[in-house]
Order: structure tokens, then C-alpha cells, then sequence
């Protein structure tokens, strides 16, 4: 949500704002509706406080025997009674109005944020690793991964597409992968965790930015909830409509949970294998903090992930996104790229963002700085740390053996149970 003070004040820089991002300017508009409603609400206070005195002289009036005026004033308080209801509902639609233009606007992007209308205006920040050098013609985790436990045929034909189970030795990496990201997380980089709810109300997806303006992402319940896109969604609500002490910044949460994604504008993209599916598991991470704090806390956070890909093994290249990438409530984003040899290029792998407080508006979630009478909006921040599925992939692509065994990453021996390799079921 935007700062109507804001755009009263700095119109131009608002408009500028939004051209980066590639949308026409709104200041115009927002400040015509914003004129509107304040006038109104003008007019409603004006009508009330004569409806109150009307009301009090009423008595005077009486106690006066000045019966012609106590009449006069009668008919003038019922014809307000008449009048202000009609008047404050018309405020009430015009405060709507301006709430959901507002609200339909994605945040403003960060002043290091390059300009760019798509992923080609990405810069490359640094690389990490080198890629493995094989003896062998890669094969795609698609091909191979049936004979290690990855079964897309059977989960097809109970759930549609976009759908996997994984058995045996692939569903023992896949958790091995979950619990080492869950406990570096909380154990080396100071990420409290939780496991929140995985169904949320509209207005907690509101929040975060989902809602309105993404709804076909996502899967909605017949009673009227959503299943979360992402754990950023639970998360981040936890400070909702609270003031948080200022001692208690930075909060840090994880949470490993199922998320759930319709997918609805991803046709034709990666339908083959378990890189984009409807329901997939993610470690994510969320930080709340005070605004001079969150640019240090976007830096830690992007760290925080990095450090499982670098204990993986696993290279990877750090981009800074454009604004004509980032994501809607995002004010600047930076993806981790991991390489897949199949593909012989680098797939997102995580996306880490710093929201300022475009999110903590929309969620009324606050601190009270040391010293100061007024509350302040929070920073928050959110990334994952790391996507379970895409690591899977990334592992059985980097760690593939020409006999289509796969290695295990030395830093999961601990959570593999003496298991140091997934072999193919003989046919």
C-alpha cells in the first residue's frame, strides 16, 4: 500500500517511480479521488457537528418556551438525520475507491534498482562455483529420476499435471535437503522457527500483495480461505495490526511448509519434470526490522540462502532484477541462479526481496522507535532459503554419474542414514 501523504507531497517522484517500473502516472488520478473524499468527509463532519449543536440547543430552547425555534430546530436535526447517512455512505464508497486504486499498485522500486521492461535488463552480480566437467552427456532429472524414486505417472493419474511423488531414496533426499536448510537456518544465521497456519483469510494474503491482484495464482477452499502460495504469506502476517517493541528488531522467522500455486500464468513453461509444480516444499525466511536496518538485512538474508547452495556444492550466479522483473510488492530483488547441466544454463533457484514498508502498510504492522512518542511502519523482507524441489533437481543434475547413480552431497550424510548414493531400481 502507498503512502497517500506521500503522493500528496511528491506527486512527480511518485509518477517518476512508476515509469521505471513501466506504468503511466497515477498522481493525478489518486489525487482527485483523494480531493473527492476528503471533501466529502468534510462535508460529513460539517453536517455531524450541526446535527450535535441542533441537538443541544433543542433543550435550550425548550427550557426558554421558545417553542417556535425548538420546532425549527427539530425539523433541521430530522432532515440531517435524513441527509448525513446517504453522505457518509458516499465517503465511506469514496475512501473504497481510493484504497483499492492504491492497493492495485506495485511498490515503487528501490533507487538501485536498474530500469529495464524485462529479465534481459537482469545484471549479473557474481558468480559461485564452477560446473561440473562430465565425461558423459548430461541427462535431464526428468529422464533418469523414475529410476530413482521420482514418479510423475502416478501422481498424474491420482492429481492432473504439475504433480510428483517421490519413494524410496528420493523422498529420504528430499527431507535430508528440507532438514539441512532448516537447521543452518535457525542454528547458523539466527531464524527463529515456525510453523504457522497454510490456510489464510483474504485479508492476510492482502497483506503481503497476493490479493487482489493475484488471485488466479492461487487455490481457493469452499469456505472461503486460500491455501499459501508461499510461507512469506503466514509469516509476515504474524506482526499484522500489531506494534512491535523496538527491542525485539530484527525478527527473523523460517518455516518449512507445503506451498501451494495454480500456475495459472505459466502455459507451456517447464511442464516437464519437477521444476514448476502445483505443490512443492520451500524453506523460507522473512525478516521484519526497522527501515535503516533492512538494506544490512536484505545483504544477510541473501547470504543466508547462499550458504546452502555453496554447502550443497552447487554453482550458482546472483542477479540483481530490474524493475520491470520484480515481483509486485518487492521494492528491490536479487534471484540465486543454480546451474543444470541438462539445461546447460542457470534456473532461479531463489528470489530474496526487500518490501520496505509497502507490505507493513497494508498490514497496519508497526514499531515504536527508543525515544519517540509516534509509531513508525516496519521494513520487511523475505526470500527463500531454499526452494526443496528445485535443490532436489539441482542436486540430481550437478551429481548424476554416467551410470545414472546420483552421489549425495557430503553435508546431508548426516540426514541420509548412511546412504551415500541413490542407485537406479534394476529393471
Amino acid at each position: 500500500m502507498h503512502d497517500i501523504r506521500f503522493i500528496r507531497e511528491n506527486p512527480q517522484t511518485f509518477d517518476a517511480a512508476l515509469k521505471r517500473r513501466g506504468l503511466d502516472g497515477m498522481s493525478a488520478e489518486i489525487l482527485k479521488l483523494d480531493e473527492a473524499r476528503r471533501a466529502l468527509a468534510t462535508e460529513l463532519q460539517v453536517g455531524l457537528a450541526k446535527r450535535n449543536e441542533a441537538s443541544k440547543a433543542i433543550g435550550a430552547a425548550m427550557a426558554a418556551k421558545d417553542m417556535a425555534k425548538a420546532d425549527a430546530l427539530k425539523a433541521e436535526v430530522a432532515t440531517l438525520k435524513d441527509t448525513l447517512p446517504a453522505l457518509e455512505e458516499q465517503e465511506k464508497q469514496a475512501l473504497t475507491t481510493l484504497e483499492a486504486t492504491l492497493a492495485a499498485i506495485p511498490n515503487l522500486p528501490a533507487e538501485d534498482v536498474p530500469e529495464g521492461a524485462d529479465e534481459s535488463a537482469n545484471i549479473e552480480v557474481s558468480r559461485w562455483g564452477t560446473p561440473r566437467s562430465l565425461d558423459f552427456t548430461p541427462q535431464d532429472h526428468a529422464d533418469f529420476g523414475p529410476s530413482l524414486g521420482l514418479d510423475f505417472e502416478a501422481a498424474a493419474a491420482m492429481s492432473g499435471a504439475r504433480f510428483a511423488a517421490l519413494r524410496g531414496q528420493m523422498a529420504r533426499l528430499h527431507r535430508a535437503l528440507a532438514q539441512f536448510m532448516l537447521d543452518t537456518q535457525t542454528a547458523q544465521n539466527g531464524y527463529e522457527e515456525v510453523n504457522p497456519p497454510l490456510l489464510v483469510r483474504d485479508q492476510t494474503l492482502f497483506g503481503t500483495g497476493q490479493l487482489p491482484k493475484f488471485a488466479e495464482d492461487l487455490f481457493h477452499t469452499t469456505d472461503g480461505r486460500w491455501l499459501i502460495p508461499t510461507a512469506e504469506v503466514s509469516l509476515t502476517n504474524l506482526v499484522r495490526e500489531q506494534i512491535v517493541p523496538d527491542a525485539q528488531l530484527p525478527i527473523r522467522y523460517t518455516a518449512l511448509t507445503p506451498c501451494f500455486r495454480s500456475e495459472a500464468g505459466s502455459a507451456g513453461r517447464d511442464t516437464r519434470g519437477y521444476i514448476r509444480q502445483h505443490q512443492f516444499e520451500k524453506v523460507e525466511l522473512v525478516s521484519i526490522c526497522r527501515p535503516e536496518d533492512s538494506p544490512a538485512e536484505h545483504e544477510h538474508m541473501l547470504a543466508s540462502a547462499e550458504g546452502i547452495l555453496q554447502a550443497l556444492g552447487l554453482p550458482y550466479r546472483k542477479v540483481l532484477l530490474c524493475t520491470g522483473d520484480m515481483g509486485f510488492s518487492a521494492a528491490k530483488t536479487y534471484d540465486l541462479e543454480v546451474w543444470l547441466p541438462s539445461q546447460n544454463t542457470y534456473r532461479e533457484i531463489s528470489s530474496v526481496s526487500n518490501c520496505h514498508d509497502f507490505q507493513a502498510r497494508r498490514m497496519n504492522a508497526r514499531y515504536k522507535p527508543e525515544g519517540e512518542k509516534n509509531t513508525r511502519f516496519l521494513h520487511t523482507l523475505n526470500g527463500s532459503g531454499l526452494a526443496v524441489g528445485r535443490t532436489l533437481v539441482a542436486v540430481l543434475e550437478n551429481y548424476q554419474n554416467a551410470d545414472g547413480s546420483v552421489t549425495v552431497p557430503e553435508v546431508l550424510a548426516p540426514y541420509m542414514g548412511g546412504l551415500t548414493k541413490l542407485e537406479p531400481k534394476a529393471k
